[in-house]
Parts: structure tokens; C-alpha cells; sequence
């Protein structure tokens, strides 16, 4: 597996939503519907105004802190990580 893409991620959809994706995925003749969702990913985060950069690890966004055993959350008085 490739390093940037270590973390899975289980989304559940409806029909409808599995089907617009397909429908995304076959007109822009993509492999796989994890590349479709990818580029849907890159698309919306790039609306909401996030650098969606190639290589930018999800952490860098979140409010949780990454630390050598996985995701902590911070201490919200001292504004550290647990």
C-alpha cells in the first residue's frame, strides 16, 4: 500500500449517493471508485477553502494531536497534547 495512504476510511451510502459516484467515476473514466471519492474529497475540501495538497496528511487539519501512539486529544485548558 502506498504511505500517503496508510488510514482507511468506512463511509456507508445510500443508493442514490453510490450511484452518483459511479455516475462521477465512469464519465470521468476513473479505475476505482476510492480514486472517484478521492478526487470528490479534493474537490470539496478545495470549496471549503482547504489546501487540498497532494501529500498534506489529514492530521494537519484536525483538532486532534498525532503523538507516537496514535491520535490523542489536546488538553483544552493548556492547549497541549495528550
Amino acid at each position: 500500500m502506498n504511505d500517503l495512504r496508510a488510514e482507511r476510511l468506512q463511509v456507508m451510502l445510500s443508493p442514490e449517493e453510490l450511484a452518483a459516484i459511479d455516475d462521477f467515476r465512469f464519465k470521468h473514466r476513473m479505475p476505482t471508485r476510492a480514486a472517484a471519492v478521492r478526487e470528490l474529497l479534493r474537490f470539496g475540501l478545495t470549496a471549503a477553502g482547504v489546501d487540498a495538497v497532494v501529500g498534506v496528511k489529514s492530521s494537519s487539519f484536525g483538532v486532534l494531536g498525532r503523538g507516537p501512539d496514535g491520535h490523542t486529544q489536546g488538553d483544552p485548558e493548556s492547549g497541549t497534547g495528550g
